[in-house]
């Protein structure tokens, strides 16, 4: 089991003075707000620093600096803390020992590639629902943030402790699929000469022709020989499967893997659409208006009512999505559940949770993250995207023109709830200029310095580590150890656009240690520091690689 973060420990270490003086009868609350403990901006501030003091002030009447001094009185140093301060204007400061930092060298070394993993997740199962585009079409850019997010926020949650399950649902009924049917008819007609309109509002470009062209070459022309109602079964039936099959392929392409794929059709097909609906109607969640069935929102604190059979008799797609729910919560049995969705769903989400809480599921065990729109830049002109039109830049498109490496930086270092815009040129570069380039050439440096110490037969292994005594390999140190801490503040936040900040951090730190440290000498006296700072190169090179692994990213020994 993973050691308990460091946080963690000083939070109790405050929890401890804030009870002996109550104790004293320095403090009269009865209850202890939560305590906040973190890294302050500056270094001469501490390691760590909580403001509780200054929380505290108006409830205890005590002067906060005052209040400071008196919880600092009571906290213990040890092996791990070198010192505690109070500071103006009512601060707790924790400054860790250079000794302790030292030897987490060595921890890092010995816990490998499971470095970074915390058990804030106890075990729970996760569903991580994202990109679940009708397959109507290639993945386009569009869509490609939100896999990213979705495929590096399964990767943090895993090291977090929790059994995370990676979906794709397969939005495969509805009229978009019948028109996509008829759109891939159409085209397979005319590839084969045969007259035929496009239906109004179809899809269009490339891909429906040569999906149609790939059709004829399997099955040949048999499909004009049935009447449209049947060649629009048979032919969707194929097109639907190669187009799945296209997706799976473009993501795979770009590090995105799921653990299942889940076909909308079975909820009607099994019957759990019919369930999840008698328990809305049940409850008197449904209401029949103007030949339509409505779902109640405005019951549960929602601005209006919600369709969800159509006067036609035809399900809306928030029927299906209220089916889907009642299959993720209560057949499957997930204790939570993050849906990633794109920006023209803001304004379902809601609704959406109001249907779980409908189905006596607690609403906040549904999570829903939006991800913003994403323009493309290209000499200075911004590339515009259309399936409908054919005009499209594919997943499979941009990962060909910069790299899956690159589609998945850019695209996770942008908080999902702001609009982004991605530099193809700055992506390409290979320079500084260019985070992914600069991230992973770190990593790439610290696999050279290792070779190169085994081409000269240095042995490391009994390297003393109290040796480490300069700033900048202090800083790389402490650079290192915010790994686990970050990975249980995303599972709890849900914001893994922090992975890419933290891993150019740690990349400044440790080309900032390699201009100043010189680690390979040749000099005979330089050894026992050579040893030294080796051990702190691979340990370094293990949270590089623990860090571009969260990210889904490769970590390259050369560049």
């Amino acid at each position: 089991m993973p050691a308990p973060l460091l946080i963690e420990t000083i939070q109790q270490l405050v929890a401890q003075a804030l009870e002996a003086a109550r104790q004293e009868g320095v403090l009269q609350l009865e209850t202890i707000p939560e305590i906040q403990v973190e890294r302050p901006g500056n270094s001469e501030h501490g390691d760590f620093a909580t403001n509780l003091p200054l929380r505290l002030a108006r409830a205890t009447r005590i002067d906060p600096l005052e209040l400071a001094q008196s919880l600092a009185s009571h906290i213990a140093t040890g092996d791990v803390i070198d010192r505690v301060e109070a500071a103006q204007p009512g601060f707790i400061n924790f400054y860790l020992k250079e000794s302790w930092l030292r030897q987490q060298v060595e921890a890092v070394r010995q816990t490998g590639d499971k470095f970074g993993n915390v058990d804030s997740g106890h075990g729970r199962k996760m569903m991580v629902e994202f990109v679940s585009v009708n397959p109507t079409g290639p993945v386009h850019v569009g869509h490609t943030r939100g896999a990213v997010l979705g495929s590096a926020l399964a990767n943090v949650l895993e090291a977090a402790g929790y059994d995370v399950t990676r979906e794709y649902y397969v939005n495969d009924a509805g009229s978009q699929m019948q028109l996509f049917y008829r759109s891939v008819l159409a085209a397979y007609k005319d590839s084969l000469g045969r007259e035929s309109d496009m239906p109004e509002n179809g899809y269009k470009g490339e891909y429906i022709v040569a999906l149609a062209k790939e059709i004829i070459e399997a099955e040949g022309q048999r499909f004009l020989e049935q009447n449209d109602e049947q060649a629009l079964i048979e032919i969707g039936d194929i097109a639907r499967g190669k187009m799945v099959s296209s997706i799976k392929d473009d993501l795979a392409g770009i590090g995105v893997e799921f653990d299942n794929w889940f076909s909308e059709l079975t909820l009607f097909s099994r019957g759990e659409y019919d369930a999840a609906l008698k328990i809305l109607d049940d409850n008197d969640y449904i209401t029949e208006r103007d030949g339509a069935k409505w779902f109640n929102s405005t019951m549960l604190g929602d601005d209006k009512d919600n369709v969800i059979i159509k006067s036609s008799g035809e399900p809306t797609y928030f029927a299906s999505d209220i089916a889907y729910h009642y299959n993720k919560f209560i057949q499957r049995g997930f204790e939570s559940v993050v849906d990633i969705w794109g920006a023209d769903h803001q304004g379902h989400v809601p609704r959406m949770k109001s249907a779980v809480e409908a189905l006596g599921i607690e609403r906040d065990r549904l999570t829903v993250l939006i991800a913003q729109m994403v323009s493309l830049r290209s000499e200075g002109e911004v590339l515009r995207v259309s399936k409908r039109t054919g005009n499209l830049v594919t997943l499979k498109e941009l990962a060909e023109e910069v790299g899956a490496d690159a589609c998945r930086y850019f695209f996770l270092a942008r908080t999902p709830s702001t609009q982004m815009e991605f530099d193809l040129e700055l992506a390409k570069k290979e320079s500084s200029e260019n985070p992914v380039y600069y991230v992973q050439y770190a990593h790439a440096r610290n696999a050279s310095i290792l070779n190169l110490a085994r081409e000269r037969n240095i042995d490391w292994s009994n390297g003393d580590v109290s040796l480490l005594t300069h700033p900048s390999e202090m800083e790389l140190i402490r650079v290192m150890l915010q790994l686990p801490e970050l990975v249980d503040e995303i599972a709890k936040s849900l914001e893994p656009h922090h992975l890419p900040h933290y891993a150019t951090e740690l990349a400044n730190s440790f080309h900032t240690f390699y201009e100043n440290c010189r680690v390979v000498s040749s000099h005979e006296e330089d050894g026992p520091m050579n040893a030294a700072r080796l051990k702190l190169v691979e340990s370094a090179q293990i949270v590089f690689r623990r860090s571009l692994e969260l990210m889904g990213m490769s970590a390259p020994d050369r560049m």
